[in-house]
């Protein structure tokens, strides 16, 4: 054998042998965590509640995408937001996609102010557009979560609970259009916060936000929609 056959053997062999190790290395790593972002308001960030019963923080912990273990969730929320609060915020938090998950759910602070559902529209789509690019441009990776019905819990004693129920119905409507178009998905919750009214198990102290009771429901609710479309890929 030449030197220069015997020196392209080595070669051959010290690349085969580079690309084995760096198969192996990847197999014990096992696969990469799952990235999900979390974009809302006091539902989202859990008004109330501890961190680890936040519904996205429940959701997270319950995912499992081929074996990826989940990631402690990015969540850009706070109480009070409105949909133009939470685009501001986004420009100020600046995620850094692709996110293999996206949940966005906002707007029962728009309905309490007194908002318009054409305005909520205008907003709610680019916020929509702004999530479907975190996720990489797969709408599918986007969740919307609707806005549950405030005018059923305690809070709302005193206050006309059918023009509440009927603006929810008309702000999830908008959502639930723009998600279908956008082709995203959409997760429901206001028939689970119905359905528990004002019963204090599944309300914190302020007889408004949801406890951690409610919202493991609400993540049982929005893993059922991701596994009923089948679950995020990690990239």
């Amino acid at each position: 054998m030449s030197l220069l056959l015997a020196a392209r053997v080595i070669l051959v062999g010290a690349v085969l042998l580079a690309a084995t190790a760096a198969a192996l290395s990847a197999r014990m790593r096992g696969p990469a965590a799952l990235r999900y972002l979390a974009l809302g308001d006091s539902y989202t960030i859990g008004e109330g509640v501890r961190p680890e019963d936040r519904w996205p923080v429940r959701l997270a912990g319950g995912l499992r995408t081929h074996g990826a273990p989940p990631a402690a969730p990015f969540i850009v929320a706070r109480t009070g937001w409105t949909t133009d609060e939470l685009d501001a915020a986004i420009d100020e938090r600046a995620p850094r996609g692709p996110f293999d998950l996206v949940t966005l759910m906002i707007g029962v602070n728009n309905q309490f102010r007194g908002r318009t559902p054409g305005e909520f529209r205008v907003q709610f789509r680019g916020l929509l557009a702004r999530a479907v690019g975190f996720a990489g441009g797969e709408s599918r990776r986007v969740v919307v979560v609707s806005i549950p019905d405030w005018g059923v819990t305690s809070f709302a004693e005193g206050r006309d609970r059918a023009r509440i129920a009927s603006e929810i119905d008309a702000f999830n409507a908008v959502a639930r259009e723009e998600a279908a178009r956008a082709g995203s998905r959409w997760a429901d919750v206001p028939t689970l916060s119905r359905r528990h009214g004002a019963d204090p198990r599944f309300l914190v102290a302020d007889g408004l936000h949801p406890s951690g009771e409610a919202y493991a429901e609400w993540a049982a609710a929005i893993a059922e929609t991701l596994r009923a479309g089948g679950p995020p890929a990690t990239r």
